[in-house]
């Protein structure tokens, strides 16, 4: 099947490309005008602040934030300190440079020796085991402790065992074709607050994008990349060779060839992994191309002021031809005016004999659709892929990792389970390794594979993930197949996803995936009213929710509006919004009304049956007549004096005191009126009979 690269440029706002193989996707990069690509651009930039306590600078380079330094980063140039000591400095880098030359040629003609030939795929295999590679590791992460890992790995590889070992595969993008640069120990007489100086201006290049919170990674070690070489203007390193080049033959021929380019003093050159078959004058023109590159950047610094721009690492059409093109692909079709020209012109003054392979595409039907690969970037959007075996993977991005499950699904070919599993996980190791390299997923990755109880089939599916990888431009390091059927292994960050530079967060969930039920959100609004009824002034309440909610709380839950209103003396108004969604809610108050004799909010209700009731009564009725008869005997004791202010007899005392405390004040008032009222008959009566007697 014919390999073909097609870029679809139709649209300003995002740019496309794919790598088909037949009609199956086996790249994938995009580039929105929103969110342009930064890694690898060169800044002008300003130290805004310095931190002790990281060994860190942060820097102005004109981004959304900030970049982090590292000290380990900044190159000895630009160390404020007596000019004889940064002499020094640069010496012990030049040593450094020479030893680590010298490591590198001896390690390599172990590994062949070791490998037993050129072509020997084990021996290639070991070779990609050392961790610490020539032409594989990148000047990628700038902070020093993720290189202090790799190297960590790479000298401890020995004194593991065979079950914990870590494999690094991959890495062949352009920036990841340079050396590892070494801790330095001279470094640990200087501290970063000794040697550089809030606003001290410095040349940066970006080396990891901004993310989330976090501002972009620099170093000031800059590395331009061309298509067979990497020229780094300012690392001694003289000429070197990618390690994925395992001829001896083209290796003695390529060293060759990087000593006859002649390089300006202070600078180093990589040659790239697509350079190995490539002639003399190919490799010198794309070496030229890149010093006259750095010759401009160094005009426009001089004229620039702090933060500024001074070198684009280009655009995604320049990007793509550089690093993903090949002599296997047949064609270079381009859906776009300006992008064809673009790419015709850089395919020119890269590889002229090439430029006839790219083709502007002009049909009506767009080039993705003719193609049949959207359908196939649309399913990177869906987290479950499905396997021709009729198993399927699901992969689960979160903040702290990438998890990645295998399932058999329907796939029920074998005769028994562990040849089931071996075949589902062999199928789910390849299309695992595509979708990393489609979706860019990157950080730490833990794959779940079926158990298998043959430990020689968890070493084929390693073998077969291993194999597939090894065509990824990211740096990747990968375990071994734990007892849980777990597989491990970190992949390099080389762009934003497709899934995070395309998507934003959903509204309804926040980017959870889950949202609350109807009821859960009735209850929590009526809670929320409940608290605001305790703890504020009594007022009138509206309360505004969503659709759902509101006609869950009016025909679900009016009982309990209705003893709300009368147990705080207020109307509730429950109206939908349809503006509002989940828990958003809004309550509005009317006028303040007063507030009734209500249960105190810290108070539990306590109900009693009629049993207690009558029990606590005939209890009350006893507790009150005892003191009664206490009262009646100190008054009957003491005496007293009556209304005219005569003497009254103790039996009189004690019957007015009795009416007293029995009757409530109401009613002792109204006795009083019946005994004046019964005073005045009794007077009458005698009056009248005194009338008759006369």
């Amino acid at each position: 099947m014919a390999n073909k690269m097609l870029i679809d440029a139709t649209h300003s706002e995002e740019t496309r490309v794919v790598v088909v193989r037949g009609n199956r996707v086996e790249e994938f990069d995009f580039e929105s005008a929103a969110r342009k690509q930064l890694r690898g651009n060169v800044y002008l930039a300003k130290v805004t602040r310095v931190e002790p306590s990281l060994q860190a600078a942060f820097v102005d380079y004109g981004g959304n934030r900030h970049g982090f330094l590292a000290f380990n980063e900044i190159h000895p140039d630009y160390y404020q300190i007596p000019v004889s000591d940064r002499l020094a400095l640069l010496e012990a880098d030049a040593e450094d440079a020479r030893e680590e030359s010298e490591d590198n040629a001896r390690e390599f003609r172990n590994e062949q020796a070791k490998g037993g030939g050129d072509n020997d795929a084990d021996g290639d295999a070991e070779e990609v085991e050392n961790g610490a590679e020539n032409g594989d590791d990148a000047e990628g992460d700038a902070i020093s402790g993720a290189k202090g890992l790799v190297a960590a790995t790479a000298s401890g590889l020995e004194e593991v065992t065979e079950e914990d070992r870590v494999e690094s595969v991959g890495a062949e993008d352009a920036l990841e074709e340079l050396p590892a640069r070494r801790q330095r120990k001279r470094r640990k007489i200087y501290k970063i607050q000794e040697v550089i100086k809030r606003r001290q201006v410095l040349l940066v290049q970006v080396v990891k994008e901004e993310r989330g919170n976090k501002g972009a990674a620099l170093t000031t070690y800059l590395s331009l990349a061309g298509r067979y070489c990497v020229l780094m203007p300012n690392t001694a390193r003289g000429g070197g060779i990618s390690r994925k080049i395992t001829s001896a033959t083209d290796r003695r021929r390529l060293k060759k060839i990087a000593e006859d380019l002649e390089l300006p003093e202070g600078m180093g050159v990589i040659l790239r992994t697509a350079g190995a078959s490539r002639t003399k004058v190919e490799i010198k023109r794309d070496y030229e191309y890149l010093l006259r590159s750095w010759e401009n950047m160094r005009e426009l610094t001089l004229a620039s002021t702090a933060p500024a721009l001074v070198y684009e690492e280009g655009s995604l059409v320049r990007r793509a031809i550089r690093d993903l093109y090949s002599k296997e692909i047949e064609a270079v079709l381009v859906a776009g005016e300006e992008a064809y020209k673009e790419a015709k012109s850089f395919m020119r003054m890269l590889m002229p004999s090439h430029a006839k392979n790219v083709q502007h595409y002009k049909d009506s039907i767009p080039i993705f659709t003719r193609s049949g690969v959207e359908p196939q970037l649309d399913a990177m959007f869906s987290p479950v892929v499905t396997l021709k075996s009729g198993g399927y993977i699901v992969l689960n991005q979160t903040e702290a990792l990438v998890a990645i499950d295998v399932n058999s699904g329907r796939s029920t070919r074998e005769h028994n389970i562990e040849d089931t599993a071996l075949s589902t996980n062999m199928e789910a190791a390849a299309e695992v390794a595509r979708q990393l390299r489609l979706r860019d997923l990157a950080g730490l990755i833990v794959i779940d594979f079926i158990d298998m109880e043959d430990k020689r089939n968890k070493r084929n599916v390693e073998r077969k993930l291993k194999e597939c990888l090894r065509d990824d431009r990211a740096r990747i390091q990968v375990g071994q197949i734990s007892h849980f059927g777990l597989l491990e292994m970190s992949r390099q960050r080389l762009r934003s996803g497709v899934v995070e530079g395309s998507t934003q967060p959903c509204r309804h969930c926040e980017g959870t995936g889950v949202i609350r039920s109807t009821e859960s959100v009735a209850l929590h609004m009526l809670r929320t009213v409940e608290e605001a009824l305790l703890k504020g002034k009594l007022a009138n309440i509206t309360l505004r929710t969503n659709p759902d909610a509101a006609l869950y709380i009016l025909n679900q839950k009016r009982e309990h509006l209705r003893n709300l209103e009368e147990q705080f003396g207020i109307t509730i108004l429950i109206e939908g919004d349809p503006a509002l969604i989940g828990t958003e809610h809004s309550i509005e108050r009317g006028a303040p009304v007063a507030r009734v004799e209500r249960v105190a909010a810290g108070e539990p209700v306590i109900e009693i049956d009629e049993d207690d009731i009558e029990e606590i009564e005939v209890e009350e009725t006893q507790d009150d007549e005892e003191p009664r008869k206490g009262r009646r005997r100190r008054r009957g004791r003491r005496g007293g004096r009556g209304r005219d202010g005569e003497e009254m007899p103790a039996h009189a005392q004690r019957e007015g005191s009795e009416r007293d405390e029995d009757d409530e004040p109401g009613t002792q008032a109204a006795d009083a009126g019946e005994r004046d009222s019964a005073g005045e008959g009794e007077r009458e009566g005698e009056g009248e009979r005194e009338s008759e007697r006369e």
